[in-house]
């Protein structure tokens, strides 16, 4: 196995780039850098050739062209062992390049500022950077290439083993420089269509990037293999409990979006499974809102996820603790609510940094077939002026004030959603059954197994009635009021059992379907 005699560095993050370069000078690798990473190198007292007097070009263009030539490209793409290439190396007098560390001007760190120009984001796009990149992994037959600092302990362990790195590190380190150069272009690509209008809703080519943020233990099935990718510690922080499983992620965020709805309002709890709301309730404090909310549904919230949207105290965390749940989250904790639920040693509390839907622009979900649904997401607020009273009754202030809460947690229930509601709480909730009426004779049974009334309640449901029947068996349980999309062929025959049972109906003319 050949050694490595030649390396070339070139890093815009100088984290660990000193001690891994004296690893490398250790052995007798000659180093050839650029600009500020020569620098930082010299400083430490290394000895270091400057890429223009390997090249014997000058850099140019305030540094825009200074990787960008044969003698660079030559060095890490020739074949070794390949005559004809061995050949056109000597003859342009080309020295081979066997290493090459270089991580990428920080575009999506740039990008990510508020105020950033577009000038600044442009001069942040690396050229040279990804050719080098692209260059060395080609050809990781022979040439180690290096992209990640973390990377740096296991490269310089086998360099001061053996000379070298194996076959098996360097197929690795390549296949991680081209899933880290497409997140970049990805995300130069994002940027540009959004700066430029290009799309106005969804592009031409979608494409996808995301950075593995942990391993799971399994996904929805323990014989499922999973992972967590993207930037979800950016928005949620776990400060007790066991690992989280895929699902609890799911359920999570599910709880999260769900509670996102009420940051403005009153303390407000909710409590789900499997990604549905089986509870959701406001009060004065957040115990009060709880008790409510528990009320709806006492046996579904075993190894449930809660969500609140205040921080979480003790007399709240006190009547929580009672039960079995896997996951709480809430934008932070009281120390003595804290000192109360980490005595559940697997009980994950999670605070919530900010809500989930800032920056959430779509909505992504795989198909099979090689293919994806993409569409933005449903985080539509009604606009209350666009709802039209359809019946011969307007609802009640009471009324009105139930709808108004009730529409914002339908939307979070799976399809055909129903809910049966008050102004501060949930009474019953149906969720994903096949046929609509069905969804509310559940919610209907729902609320009898809790001993809550439904006498004069109202009734959110996520898409129209597509027959008079499931009216006809609200009004029955009780209901005085529904809120519902419209647009239904037999909207007509609907508003009329409406109007039969004295029962106010408004329409929205928004769905809200959650498949």
């Amino acid at each position: 196995m050949n050694k490595i005699n030649r390396a070339l560095l070139s890093v815009s993050d100088k984290t660990g780039i000193v001690a891994f370069a004296q690893v490398l000078a250790s052995v007798g690798i000659e180093i050839i850098s650029t600009g500020g990473t020569a620098k930082i190198l010299r400083d430490a007292g290394l000895k270091v050739k400057d890429i223009s007097e390997y090249t014997g070009f000058p850099e140019i263009l305030d540094g825009r062209v200074k990787t960008l030539h044969p003698k660079v490209h030559g060095g890490l793409l020739f074949v070794r062992g390949d005559k004809e290439h061995e050949a056109t190396i000597e003859q342009f007098d080309i020295e081979p390049i066997d290493l090459v560390v270089v991580n990428l001007y920080p575009f999506e760190n740039t990008v990510a500022k508020p105020d950033v120009t577009l000038f600044e984001a442009i001069e942040n796009i690396d050229i040279g950077g990804p050719s080098m990149l692209r260059s060395a992994a080609k050809n990781h037959e022979s040439v180690t290439v290096v992209v990640d600092p973390s990377d740096y302990l296991l490269v310089a362990t086998e360099i001061k083993n053996t000379g070298n790195t194996s076959l098996e590190l360097r197929r690795k380190l390549a296949a991680k420089v081209f899933a880290r150069t497409a997140a970049y272009d990805a995300a130069i690509a994002a940027y540009l269509e959004k700066q430029f209008k290009l799309n106005e809703e969804l592009p031409s080519i979608f494409t996808l990037t995301a950075a593995r943020a942990q391993n799971l233990r399994y996904g929805e099935n323990p014989h499922q293999k999973a992972a967590l990718y993207g930037r979800f510690n950016e928005y949620f922080r776990q400060l007790h409990g066991k690992e989280l499983s895929y699902n609890n992620i799911l359920d999570l965020c599910s709880a999260a979006n769900l509670i996102s709805e009420f940051l403005d309002d009153s303390p407000t709890i909710a409590i789900l499974k499997h990604t549905n709301p089986c509870g959701v309730a406001r009060g004065k404090t957040l115990k009060a809102a709880w008790d409510k909310a528990y009320a709806t549904d006492k046996q579904a919230p075993f190894g449930g996820i809660i969500a609140v949207n205040k921080i979480l105290d003790e007399q709240c965390a006190m009547a929580i603790s009672e039960i079995f749940s896997e996951v709480i989250v809430a934008p932070d904790f009281t120390t003595e609510a804290f000192k109360v639920l980490q005595k559940k040693k697997n009980l994950r509390l999670m605070q919530m940094v900010k809500p989930p839907f800032v920056d959430y622009n779509c909505d992504i979900r795989t198909v099979g077939a090689n293919s994806l649904l993409v569409q933005q997401p449903d985080i539509k607020s009604d606009v209350e002026t666009n709802w039209k009273v359809v019946t011969d009754r307007p609802p009640t202030k009471e009324e009105k004030a139930a709808m108004k809460f009730g529409w914002k947690i339908v939307k979070h229930v799976k399809s055909n959603a129903i809910v049966f509601t008050a102004p501060d709480r949930t009474l019953g909730i149906g969720a994903g059954q096949m046929s609509r009426v069905d969804s509310v004779r559940i919610a209907i049974w729902k609320a009898a197994e809790a001993g809550l009334p439904l006498e004069g309640s109202v009734v959110c449901s996520d898409a129209f009635f597509p027959f008079p029947d499931g009216v006809i068996s609200a009004a029955g349980a009780g209901a005085a009021a529904i809120i519902q999309p419209g647009g239904s062929i037999r909207d007509h025959e609907v508003i009329k059992a409406a109007n039969e049972n004295n029962i106010a109906m408004v329409f929205t003319g928004t769905r809200h379907f959650r498949h």
